[in-house]
């Protein structure tokens, strides 16, 4: 059975509809689906580029490696998981109290919504994500919302995940 994902810039009012991709990365799927509805402040990428994403609390059941890119294209989404030590850095500008400080570390769950991409940060190097569902709906749309979301700042924009 076909599963779907609706993922939603809730301040502007875009949203796009990714299809599960059950066959490549089942546990992580399955990991995302049970943790759904899943919403946090939006952020744009630093290092990878064309990603926005959310910093959430850590979802346990998360495989670590599971179908994974360093050169996401556009349309995929994908999951990083992600140790406390691991972007706790205040060179990232996190709050203190998120979910990037938290205890048990965080999961990233990202809309990669333009091409180029290379998940390289300077301090850690590699960044593999799991890409788990890929957008079949919307893409322009927000792409374009994404692209306003770099220009014009992402303050008080939140992201969401749902089930479809």
């Amino acid at each position: 059975m076909v599963r779907h994902v609706t993922i939603t810039l809730e301040s502007r009012g875009v949203a796009c509809r990714a299809r599960l991709l059950d066959d490549d990365a089942p546990a992580t799927c399955a990991a995302v689906w049970d943790a759904l509805p899943l919403s946090g402040d939006a952020f744009h990428a630093k290092f990878a580029r064309n990603e926005v994403y959310a910093l959430l609390p850590r979802i346990a059941a998360a495989p670590r490696r599971e179908n994974p890119t360093v050169t996401p294209i556009p349309g995929d989404v994908c999951l990083f998981d992600f140790e406390p030590w691991e972007i706790g850095n205040p060179a990232y500008g996190y709050e203190p109290g998120s979910a990037a400080h938290a205890e048990l570390g965080a999961t990233d769950l990202a809309l990669f919504y333009d091409r180029n991409n290379l998940l390289l940060n300077g301090d850690v190097g590699w960044v593999p994500g799991n890409v788990f569902a890929t957008v079949v709906e919307g893409l322009a749309e927000m792409a374009a919302a994404c692209n306003d979301l770099w220009r014009h700042g992402f303050a008080g924009e939140r992201l969401s995940f749902a089930r479809a």
